[in-house]
């Protein structure tokens, strides 16, 4: 299997979480980590619930894959998420030593990964970590879009 299928697999694991968030009425964002072709560390926004500010998917996924392979780094995993990261999950990435980061919608708002800067790959911290960006962005995207759309009434 190629890396873009690959990818597009994975990202479909994501989507998975990010139903599980909606279904909750949290942001529908879910991310999975992934190491030698297998799904270690699962996550969906919280924030809500949890009544946590911290409780993003790619938080949730990183500990929740650290406590699976019982260590911090995680160097040869990559994470899968449907939303670009923010400076927050962007910096818990890069001290997390994670390789690799795939997300689908871009943030306008908030997105570290190069839309409004690029900490992952910021040459002035000891970690950078390859990103790939637009995997199944519209699927990722509508999610969000139809999500406020009901929010505010619109649908």
């Amino acid at each position: 299997m190629d890396i873009e299928a690959v990818d597009q697999y994975f990202m479909q694991e994501a989507i998975v979480e990010a139903k599980k968030a909606e279904a909750l009425k949290e942001v529908p964002i879910g991310a999975v980590v992934v190491k030698d072709g297998v799904v270690i560390g699962r996550g969906h926004n919280l924030r809500e619930t949890a009544f946590d500010p911290t409780a993003h998917a790619e938080m949730i996924a990183i500990k929740d894959a650290s406590r699976s392979v019982q260590a911090w780094r995680l160097l040869d995993c990559t994470l899968y998420v449907t939303l670009e990261p923010c400076p927050m999950c962007a910096g818990a990435i890069v001290n997390s030593r994670i390789g690799r980061v795939v997300f689908g919608a871009p943030d306008p708002k908030a997105g570290c990964a190069g839309t409004l800067m690029n900490l992952l790959q910021e040459s002035r911290f000891n970690h950078r970590c390859e990103v790939t960006q637009g995997v199944l962005q519209e699927s990722c995207g509508q999610l969000l879009t139809q999500f406020f759309r009901r929010l505010r009434g619109k649908l």
